[in-house]
């Protein structure tokens, strides 16, 4: 049977597009300025891969992955049609959604969300009152108010440069149950204001211990339009998805979804899903989240580098599992360079390593969309082809 393997190494992107002037990225590169960060060589699977080629045709060498003679994968660069550099916006266009209106940003200045959105929203939560209003890292807003929010029972409520509407709450306040019913309540009322996503933020501890549990949870705006997800479940192709990825696609077009947390169990999850047998063509979509949460939001090059030393050193165990003709694509969302101003993500192109077990390799170039990866998807699996994209077969 075919099988198709997508893994998102969340916010590695190559280097800034051309609008990302309009962003406030310019300069902005994640892999460039990792590998500019952290001396030595590094990632020798993405490097036999091919990622060092892919930067090149950007025409930045990566210090210590640079291009190779014979790549084993196909490679190139993706821009992003789509208006955002987020996570929905991102895995959206991969999966064949070309956004033409951006979700609501909210300014980071206090106060960030519209006075009637709170008011809808401390009326129908019960909560009394709400903590925060502004753009924060979410590790440092629990450091801040964590122990008023303690004293008073109020839940945090913050953004970010994304289209977002956290709800950062005490587990021994609000238990996990209580924080997913507000979150639900809050996607109903943000609907209106074209918000991303809402994203249930947990944590436990004590004042100057606080930390964030894994039990964070989002809430996706509702999908305009059917994705590579729908478009192969209808045909027949079972879809399966790792971490983040049920919850970014509101579980739509998906047969199995594991929502594993963190690198480690959504690697192990990818193992186990890989050593399967099926008696389906299946398509697995997997989100490896902590680059961009742990490292990338808080601005650690050398943490963000062994991360993706992580990922890599479990990619050849990926591929050994492959068998004759099963394909395997390594890319991203968006960026988050680590060495950038501020913690929020940034506007890049986005690498692309197609593997063929054996099959050839070759040289993708610069692809116009993200949505070039659906419509090889579309291609692979000699299904009907999808709205937008060109295949890269």
């Amino acid at each position: 049977m075919k099988k198709a393997t997508v893994i998102v190494i969340d916010s590695f992107g190559i280097g800034e597009l051309p609008d990302a002037r309009q962003f406030g990225d310019i300069g902005s590169n994640t892999a460039l300025h990792i590998c500019e960060a952290v001396q030595g060589p590094k990632w020798p699977v993405l490097k036999e891969l091919g990622l060092g080629n892919a930067s090149m045709l950007l025409g930045n060498e990566l210090p210590g992955c640079e291009a190779v003679e014979n790549p084993t994968a196909s490679y190139g660069v993706m821009r992003e049609v789509s208006p955002g550099k987020d996570t929905t916006t991102g895995h959206w266009e991969l999966a064949g959604i070309e956004l033409e209106k951006a979700f609501t940003i909210f300014p980071g200045e206090y106060p960030s969300f519209p006075e009637k959105l709170l008011k809808d929203f401390i009326e129908e939560t019960g909560c009394k009152g709400i903590l925060g209003n502004k753009a924060a890292s979410g590790t440092e807003i629990i450091k801040e108010l964590g122990e008023e929010h303690l004293k008073t029972g109020f839940p945090i409520v913050y953004t970010s440069g994304d289209s977002v509407f956290q709800i950062c709450a005490h587990n021994d306040l609000y238990p996990i149950e209580k924080l997913y019913e507000m979150c639900e309540i809050a996607r109903r009322l943000c609907d209106e204001y074209a918000v991303g996503r809402v994203i249930a933020r947990p944590f436990d501890g004590k004042p100057g211990e606080f930390f964030r549990t894994k039990d964070r949870h989002d809430y996706s705006i509702a999908l305009p339009e059917d994705t590579i997800l729908d478009h192969l479940q209808k045909n027949g192709v079972e879809t399966v998805a790792v971490g983040k990825i049920g919850s970014i696609f509101d579980e739509q077009g998906i047969d199995i979804s594991h929502h594993d947390s963190g690198n480690p169990a959504c690697m192990d999850r990818t193992d186990l899903i890989l050593n399967e047998q099926s008696d389906k063509d299946r398509f697995i979509f997997v989100n490896f989240v902590d680059t961009d949460m742990v490292y990338g939001h808080r601005r650690d090059p050398q943490g963000y580098c062994d991360e993706v030393s992580r990922v890599d050193s479990r990619l050849r165990g990926f591929i050994e599992k492959m068998e004759e003709g099963d394909l395997m694509f390594i890319t991203a969302d968006h960026g988050c360079d680590p060495s950038y101003k501020g913690t929020d993500h940034t506007r890049e192109h986005i690498p692309m390593l197609m593997y063929s077990k054996g099959g050839k390799s070759g040289n993708l170039g610069i692809r116009t969309t993200f949505a070039d990866l659906a419509q090889t998807l579309a291609d692979y699996f000699k299904v009907p082809p999808v709205k937008n994209g060109q295949s890269m077969l």
